[in-house]
């Protein structure tokens, strides 16, 4: 029952939410904007208004693959929206544009998300292993089956946080995304409410996330306690 409730309950929100965002992307990129920018347009007129010069904007490969470098300050879109019209390529591209407008303004929890990716990185590799042998190494008895439990237990608390601190990130970046492209004129208000549909249904795949890491700790704590 815990395996179920902490594992596989958080597995099928997670494939679900990769569905909607799918789905909503989809629609809504078959919908063009009147202003007829381009996602690389839009987000250069969102950074521009913001005073923000030294954002590089890149085209990247791969389904929605977009993202902001803050290390190396660039913002790269998929080629979809790069060089999209769409309602859809216009609101993610505004996204990506306010995670680059969050680093700008030194936004506190995207600091902390950019301290933690380096030990996060480790996290997740020792939390894959230690999870893939947990099925023989859990049932041992003696010390070492505790000690590789305790690891597991700290790894997966670190991947915890680091997408407890990723959800305001995201939906603070997709609240600028909304307002900036409202008043730079590069959406209406009715095409506005799809872009928030597409940013909403995205923040679905963050919340999956958090949810199915902290059900891996919950069942590693569970299986502590047997």
């Amino acid at each position: 029952m815990d395996f179920l409730a902490y594992i596989i309950v958080p597995l099928l929100l997670g494939l679900w939410a990769q569905w909607k965002v799918k789905g909503t992307f989809n629609r809504w990129s078959q919908v063009g904007s009147r202003s007829g920018a381009t996602g690389k347009e839009a987000a250069e007129e969102i950074l521009r208004a913001e005073g923000i010069a030294n954002v590089d904007i890149e085209r990247v490969d791969g389904f929605l693959s977009d993202h902001y470098d803050p290390a190396n300050r660039k913002l790269r879109l998929s080629s979809e929206n790069y060089d999209g019209t769409s309602v859809a390529a216009l609101g993610v591209a505004a996204h990506e544009a306010g995670h680059a407008i969050q680093h700008a303004r030194a936004y506190a929890p995207l600091q902390l998300r950019s301290l933690l990716v380096p030990v996060t990185i480790v996290a997740n590799q020792v939390a894959f292993w230690i999870l893939m042998l947990g099925a023989f190494v859990f049932t041992q008895g003696g010390g070492a089956g505790s000690t590789m439990l305790n690891i597991a237990i700290g790894a997966y608390a670190i991947v915890t946080v680091f997408t407890l601190v990723t959800l305001p990130v995201e939906f603070d970046a997709s609240a600028r995304a909304n307002r900036a492209l409202l008043a730079a004129g590069l959406l209406d208000r009715e095409e506005s409410k799809g872009a928030k549909e597409v940013l909403d249904a995205a923040a679905w795949t963050y919340i999956a996330a958090f949810v199915a890491a902290l059900g891996n700790l919950l069942w590693l704590f569970s299986r502590r306690e047997e």
